[in-house]
């Protein structure tokens, strides 16, 4: 489990001079959407974890459902966000090459930001976010989550940035334009966690 110093503190990184995160072409901007919260997203989790379990077992230390698929009543981009630990994710023939069988591309590669990998998949459409053991940020992720299940208040702030950033904006804009009210959720959701000095 990371330190609570570790969990707090953002860690916002550039890629080092000269590097991408992006393994092929970068993403092209695109138009978001954000839709109505579908009682079908946990089933569809429940399905893609049985595979990634499948065709990893035991080298899948954790699976997890997160972002904003994983909160009922929550309005979201129509797509399955997914932490998943292994043991190495600089180790990438452990896992990649049984990832892309079941359809998942990888797309990003960043050992720079604490070993994030991400690999996405069309049909369903999901986001396979790939991290070490201990990773701060999956930590932020499941305390988010938790604490948007339990706080109506913040889960319908959270949904009313979204839906008036995905109204004027595109992906690549996306999450910056929310991030003042990402962080402001966050900082009272490690409140309550007991992790601010």
């Amino acid at each position: 489990m990371p330190t609570a110093a570790e969990i707090v503190a953002f860690d916002d990184t550039p890629p080092p001079p000269g590097m991408s995160p992006w393994v092929g072409t970068a993403e092209q901007p695109r138009r978001i959407e954000v839709v109505d919260p579908d009682a079908a997203w946990p089933e569809v989790f429940d399905t893609l974890r049985a595979q990634i379990r499948g065709v990893l077992g035991e080298r899948a230390l954790s699976i997890e459902h997160v972002g904003s698929t994983s909160v009922p009543g929550l309005a979201a981009k129509p797509v399955i966000d997914i932490d998943l630990t292994v043991g190495d994710t600089d180790d990438e023939a452990s896992y990649v090459p049984a990832l892309e069988n079941l359809g998942f591309v990888l797309r990003v590669r960043e050992p720079w930001w604490l070993g994030h990998r991400c690999l996405v998949r069309t049909a369903p459409a999901a986001n396979l976010h790939v991290w070490p053991p201990d990773s701060p940020e999956a930590a932020r992720h499941r305390i988010f989550r938790d604490w948007l299940r339990a706080d109506a208040a913040d889960r319908e702030l959270y949904a009313e940035t979204k839906r008036a950033v995905a109204a004027d904006g595109l992906m690549s804009a996306y999450n910056a334009r929310k991030e003042r009210v990402v962080r402001e959720i966050y900082a009272r959701a490690f409140a309550a966690a007991g992790l601010l000095p």
